[in-house]
């Protein structure tokens, strides 16, 4: 799940924050963000314009977050952005063991 790569990346730059590594945190960052920017590319207004909105808010917001971070060397914002996307995270992986649970064929008696 991208959302699993933008997370590792986002806490591994945590790591280089504290150690000072501004190249590799840089780098790790950047990932996050390129995953990011790509969930956005992936929004299609046709099939629900609002929650497309919606999460379209919500990845600026972790886009700005990871930002900051990364300019201001402040690990609270890695922290609130990690958080948003492990949120976003769970809710589809809750959303596809709903939809699973619902296709399966009922057990045989």
């Amino acid at each position: 799940m991208a959302y699993d790569g933008a997370i590792r990346f986002s806490k591994i730059a945590g790591e280089k924050m504290k150690e000072n590594n501004l190249d590799e945190q840089n780098t790790l960052i950047n990932k996050a963000i390129a995953i990011v920017f790509e969930l956005v590319s992936t929004l299609n207004e046709e099939i629900d314009p609002l929650l497309c909105a919606r999460l379209r808010s919500l990845y600026a917001f972790v886009i700005d977050r990871l930002t900051l971070a990364n300019i201001e060397q402040n690990p609270n914002y890695l922290a609130e952005a990690i958080n948003v996307l492990g949120q976003l995270r769970e809710s589809w992986a809750e959303a596809e063991r709903k939809l699973q649970a619902e296709n399966q064929p009922e057990a045989a008696a």
